[in-house]
């Protein structure tokens, strides 16, 4: 077993809690499913937005997904000049037997931009 991380990032058009929320949700599950994780697997999510994006805390949609056992991390990223705004990134870290080339990095909406190497169906 190993402790291995899996990113994911979104973004939404509007600072508003619903928004952060159903993008937080809409990302977090997928990433979930895609890679077949166990919520008992999980040792922690950490999540960070741009500093456009201050309207709800992006946990808030873990713990009403029912994920109120797993401790979790909000932050804001770095505000460099020119990066991808109104942005929401999650990093699970999970304990999986899976290698890392079998774990599946999730960017959906405006995100894909950050990962051109990753594509999602």
């Amino acid at each position: 077993m190993f402790l291995r991380g899996i990113r994911g990032a979104t973004t939404v058009d509007t600072n508003t809690a619903v928004m952060i929320l159903t993008a937080t949700e809409q990302l977090l599950e997928k990433m979930i499913q895609d890679n077949a994780i166990q919520v008992d697997d999980i040792a922690s999510i950490f999540f960070s937005v741009t500093a456009d994006l201050n309207a709800d805390f992006p946990a808030k949609a873990a713990r009403e997904m029912g994920l109120t056992k797993v401790p979790l991390l909000c932050m804001t990223e770095i505000p460099v000049p020119g990066s991808l705004p109104m942005c929401i990134r999650i990093l699970i870290h999970v304990n999986t037997t899976k290698k890392m080339d079998e774990l599946v990095p999730i960017y959906l909406n405006g995100a894909v931009a950050l990962r051109p190497d990753v594509l999602d169906d």
